[in-house]
């Protein structure tokens, strides 16, 4: 039985979706975050399953034969903070993740409370990075 990826992207308004963002600070940080992002990336925002904001695209296939389709970078207005996701293999992370600001972090997803509690140059840096680290480790 093939696995298949749930996080895909759908033909919902990414516009649509963060307009329907019940907090107004959330939605006001889900705006402000769309627009960086896509003006980090040069794509234009794209839902991803129903609750993450995805720009760009790129197909991976691992040594163990998985292989998919992920956004380059994207976030999510979840209720409990934004999660930004982001490559976390990319070289100067641990320095970006240094200078951000208030957040916490995983292995891909960065959180913050509020966007105000980080850089937005930084945050922008990282999107960034992760693209140009993403594409170079999965070309065309």
């Amino acid at each position: 039985m093939a696995y298949e990826a749930k996080t895909r992207p759908t033909e919902v308004s990414a516009a649509d979706f963060i307009a329907a963002v019940e907090d107004p600070k959330r939605r006001a940080d889900a705006e402000a975050a769309c627009a960086l992002l896509s003006e980090a990336t040069g794509e234009p925002p794209v839902m991803w399953g129903p609750s993450i904001v995805g720009f760009g695209a790129y197909h991976y296939r691992y040594a163990s034969g998985h292989e998919g389709d992920a956004p380059l970078v994207g976030f999510s207005p979840r209720k409990g903070n934004l999660v930004f996701y982001l490559s976390g293999c990319d070289e100067g992370r641990s320095d970006q993740l240094a200078r951000l600001g208030r957040h916490k972090a995983g292995k891909g997803c960065v959180y913050v409370n509020r966007l105000a509690d980080v850089d937005p140059a930084v945050l922008k840096q990282m999107a960034v990075s992760s693209v140009e680290h993403l594409r170079a480790l999965y070309p065309g």
